[in-house]
């Protein structure tokens, strides 16, 4: 899988699905979750709650259409509150956001699919910045998929470097390997 930083906005890119870091309860929020919410329109939260009358589990995934977003699909994944969940359920996030890709790939005869992440956990749920995009950039290298384009997210310039800097590493590291 091919990845790419980018810095800027999630749902204004040309991908055919973005991922929303979004909470448990499925209705919406702030952060990423409320920008992808606002640009999608309110059929996104009937959607939401239509299929996910629960809401998500933490680490678990699942997708609705996008709406009015450029992007077809918008893969929902609930990462953990720092302190009180774990690194695991954060890398979870990653890979059952890629299973659901690969579903929505097979379901719809793809051969070819990218999908934008944001760094999940990393804002208000407190995740350490450092460890948060280790464990993006880090499962997405290690998780087999069929996606063939993944696009990272950096909301900042702050992020995009760091993210940039780690997958760099990770490809030095693959190719001393």
């Amino acid at each position: 899988m091919e990845l790419e930083v980018v810095q800027g906005d999630i749902t204004r890119l040309d991908v055919d699905a973005i991922v929303n870091a979004a909470n448990n309860r499925m209705r919406g929020g702030g952060g990423v979750d409320g920008a992808i919410h606002r640009a999608a329109g309110p059929g996104l939260l009937g959607e939401c709650i239509e299929r996910f009358p629960k809401g998500l589990a933490t680490g678990a995934a699942g997708w609705t259409t996008g709406h009015r977003l450029a992007a077809q699909w918008v893969i929902h994944v609930v990462g953990p509150v720092y302190g009180r969940g774990s690194r695991q359920e954060l890398v979870s996030c990653y890979t059952t956001a890629l299973s659901v890709a690969d579903s929505l790939m097979e379901d719809h005869g793809l051969s070819a699919f990218s999908v934008a992440f944001p760094l999940v956990s990393a804002g208000v749920y407190g995740w350490p910045f450092e460890d948060a995009v280790a464990a993006q950039v880090d499962t997405l290298r290690s998780t087999p998929t069929r996606v063939t384009r993944a696009v990272l997210v950096g909301f900042d310039r702050r992020a995009a470097r760091a993210l940039v800097r780690r997958v760099a590493e990770t490809s030095v590291e693959r190719r001393e390997t």
